[in-house]
């Protein structure tokens, strides 16, 4: 099913109900009817979308836009795809099914993600997959990949679940994390893994300073590296190469529970 745009957007729009649940069963004149929330005037889904009918179980939105919130929010199955730019929420609250974005994404993506899997072909904003404003834990689940990089604090308050991120990025990642796994293939800001009290943070190169908080452990040639390595393999060989070979661990972040850790390749870590 197919949705192209006709002009971008004046104000924010909440595209929440263009996901395979809610479109499953209607006709195109009801579609065509739903109401989009917005800012300021109301819009439906004709005003803003020439639609195409055909399989439900597969959305693509043809034309982004940084207004374009809530993209793919709440899917359970099937496939979304937005060709172009997506705003805030992308992918929040997802329990299964597929999204892509071929281009950027904006802050909080993946926020409160339970499963599923999310692909953002260009950058993610700061937050990545962190909780809102009064929320105990972020992302709790699914697959992250992200080809560009992201802003700060990606997997914030994590509490389950894989990121990846294929650039760099910004200061604080896996800060507060309580379990799960944050990859980062290119360079990290300061203090990664700032309060992190659980989980595991994989970084490309040792950042400058290593948070004072960590300490140096063992490494070796690691079974949990090894096969995770072989999972990523078909969604990010950047990653699964960084996982190749000897790891250096570093436990932390000692100012809390300490139980988390930060892998380094062996040769990044010297």
């Amino acid at each position: 099913m197919r949705f192209t745009l006709r002009r971008a957007p004046d104000q924010r729009v909440d595209l929440s109900p263009l996901t395979p649940q809610r479109l499953n069963g209607l006709a195109l004149s009801a579609i065509e009817c739903i109401a989009l929330a917005t800012t300021r005037a109301p819009l439906s889904v004709a005003d803003l979308f020439r639609v195409r009918m055909r399989d439900p179980a597969r959305v693509a939105i043809e034309g982004g836009s940084p207004r374009f919130d809530n993209v793919g929010e709440g899917m359970s199955d099937g496939e979304v795809l937005l060709d172009g730019e997506a705003g805030l929420y992308a992918g929040r609250l997802m329990t299964g099914g597929r999204l892509e974005i071929r281009g950027n994404a904006g802050p909080w993506a993946a926020s409160g993600l339970r499963g599923g899997f999310l692909e953002i072909a260009g950058n993610a904003a700061e937050r990545l997959g962190g909780p809102l404003a009064g929320e105990r834990a972020g992302m709790a689940g699914g697959t992250v990949i992200v080809r560009g990089g992201a802003g700060e604090r990606p997997g914030d308050r994590l509490r389950r679940g894989l990121i990846v991120i294929e650039g760099d990025a910004g200061a604080h990642a896996g800060s507060r994390m309580i379990a799960g796994t944050v990859i980062v293939c290119g360079e990290a800001g300061r203090l990664p893994g700032y309060l992190m009290r659980r989980g595991t943070l994989v970084l490309a190169a040792l950042p400058d300073p290593l948070p004072p908080t960590f300490v140096a452990l063992g490494g070796g040639d690691l079974v949990f590296a090894r096969l995770l390595a072989r999972a990523l393999e078909p969604h990010s060989p950047r990653a699964a190469r960084l996982l190749t070979g000897r790891m250096q661990r570093f436990a932390g972040d000692m100012a809390v529970l300490g139980k988390g850790e930060i892998m380094l390749p062996r040769a990044a870590s010297a």
